[in-house]
Order: structure tokens, then sequence, then C-alpha cells
């Protein structure tokens, strides 16, 4: 990684970004996990993972936000849906006034039980945050929220580039 200027970054900025790529690779872990525990597919999981935070957000998921967020198309999207729903996973609810729009819940025995399986990433999680000073967290916070700005930034101009191979 390079700064503004393209010389190296610093070494506390390089250490932040390997502890950045060490937590992406951490849940992406996690999320096998919780394939594992649920018995489904790794992308099942992360679906089903936004769904739940999403939820927890109190700003539950459309099929066309979920698509977004996991990348897929509507089709993809509607047979992982299908996937989730016979799995006993998820319920569709028509909640908006508009009765067209299918809000995306997870099935309340699993809210549950996914409560229990996160609890130890609440634990230990809580615990390293608790350790530091609340001005330390915001700060870390105030960071990650720039850093997760720059990416979403970096992301719109990859997506524009042509695809390798084609000058368009």
């Amino acid at each position: 990684m390079q700064d503004e200027q393209g010389g190296p970054l610093g070494a506390e900025a390089t250490r932040l970004m390997l502890g950045l790529r060490a937590y992406a690779a951490d849940y992406t872990e996690l999320t096998r996990h919780l394939a594992d525990w649920l018995g489904v597919h790794a992308g099942d999981a992360a679906a089903l993972a936004e769904i739940l935070w999403a939820e927890d957000r109190d700003d539950p998921l459309t099929p066309a936000r979920l698509a977004r967020r996991v990348h897929l198309s509507s089709g993809a999207t509607s047979a992982l849906l299908n996937r989730l729903e016979r799995a006993g996973l998820l319920v569709r609810t028509r909640e908006a006034s508009d009765r067209r729009v299918v809000t995306l819940r997870s099935a309340p025995a699993v809210a549950v039980e996914a409560r229990a399986f996160f609890a130890p990433l609440g634990r230990h999680v809580g615990a390293a945050l608790g350790a530091h000073p609340a001005a330390e967290v915001a700060a870390a916070a105030d960071l990650l929220e720039a850093v997760h700005r720059a990416m979403a930034d970096a992301a719109a101009e990859v997506a524009a580039l042509p695809p390798r191979g084609r000058a368009d």
C-alpha cells in the first residue's frame, strides 16, 4: 500500500492495514463456522448473517438490498432465499405499507440460536474494546469509518474499469 504521494505507508499505518486484513480473514472464518453450524453453504451463511445484522440494526433487508450486499443477481438471490427458506432459516414478510415490498427476517428460532452462536464473539470483542478508554474506541471508530469510505470509493473506481483484456 502507498500513501497519497505514492510512497510507502508508515509503520503504524502498515500495522493498521495488516490488522484490517486479519479482521477480514477472521470474519470470513467466522462465516465458515456459521455455515458449518447451520449446515449450509458459506455464501448462504453470509447472506443470513447480513439479514441478522440488518435485523439487529432495526433496518431489515429486502431481496434487492440483500442482492447488493452479497453481490448476486436477482435470480441468484431468489434461489438463495428459497434455499434459506426451505432450511427453515428465513421468513419473507410483507411489513411495508406497499404490500409488494418483501422484508427478509430470520426465522424466530434461528434469531435466538444465532445470538447464542455469536455470544462468544460479543464477549471477546467486548472485552477487547472494554480494555481501552472510550475516547480511544471512539477515535478508532472514526478511523474505521474513514477507511470504510475510502474502500467504498476505491471499489466504485475499480467497478468502473473495463474488464481485463478489453479496452472498450
